[in-house]
């Protein structure tokens, strides 16, 4: 009886090492989400002898939301390199603290100036894009071949597309696979008539943001001048204006 104990011990402790020593599955790591993000190249206000560009505040909040979500992010411009900065979107009463993290960070300013040319882009290598505004795309990325296919491409993938304050003027000549304008029957948002009128810019820009999204048949709505203001509709996530960058980011990591 001794003997058939001291073999059950025996069992019992070599069972129990056996266990102790498996290893548990490591479960599947999951994949960094990439997104583009879509710089303009154009850097003249109208016939004003003025500079414009891209807006900082709505380049920078959206970035560091993202990335400090492990949000893999590349930057294009249709002309590649540095995209011009709207020089108002850098004075003192512009600032944000996402704007003065963008001032100190020399590493992002360095990707900034080496902006990959946008026909060079495939849109299969990313699940979003992501347009910052400032008055510039109003205009060349509203008429540029490349950006505009590259927002269809993304939308038939089934993928996020988000803009962002002057940045919905991209939509002004993108259409459905039917031909119908892509903000057809959207809930959508943009710069509005009124915050263009109170920059004093009206006459100045080629069109309306407001406008050109109304005549598209999208679904156009607002908040107060200068309030945060963002829409999404399925696959279409768009902001008002500066104020509204960091909220429409929030909702673009959420479709991701």
């Amino acid at each position: 009886m001794k003997y058939i104990m001291s073999v059950l011990a025996v069992i019992i402790v070599i069972t129990a090492c056996t266990l102790t020593e498996k290893k548990p599955q490591k479960e599947p790591q999951q994949q960094m989400k990439k997104v583009l993000f879509v710089l303009t190249s154009h850097n003249q206000l109208g016939n004003t002898g003025e500079k414009t560009g891209f807006w900082i505040e709505e380049f920078a909040a959206p970035y560091y939301t993202l990335k400090d979500k492990g949000v893999e992010i590349t930057l294009a411009s249709p002309k590649g390199g540095q995209p011009p900065i709207d020089p108002k979107s850098a004075a003192d009463d512009a600032q944000t603290p996402a704007t003065k993290r963008f001032n100190a960070d020399k590493e992002t300013q360095q990707l900034l100036a080496n902006t990959v040319q946008l026909d060079k882009v495939n849109a299969a290598d990313y699940d979003a894009i992501f347009y910052p505004g400032g008055h510039g795309p109003l205009w060349d990325l509203s008429e540029d071949p490349t950006s505009i296919k590259l927002i269809e491409a993304f939308y038939q993938s089934n993928k996020p597309v988000a803009a962002v304050c002057h940045a919905p003027a991209v939509f002004k000549n993108t259409k459905k696979v039917d031909g119908t304008p892509l903000v057809q029957g959207k809930k959508v948002t943009g710069f509005s008539n009124t915050e263009e009128e109170a920059v004093q810019l009206t006459d100045v820009v080629p069109f309306l943001v407001e406008e050109m999204l109304k005549e598209n048949g999208g679904t156009y709505s607002k908040a107060d001048n200068w309030n945060p203001y963002a829409v999404q509709d399925g696959l279409l996530i768009t902001g008002q204006n500066p104020a509204s960058s960091e909220k429409v980011a929030e909702m673009l990591l959420e479709a991701l």
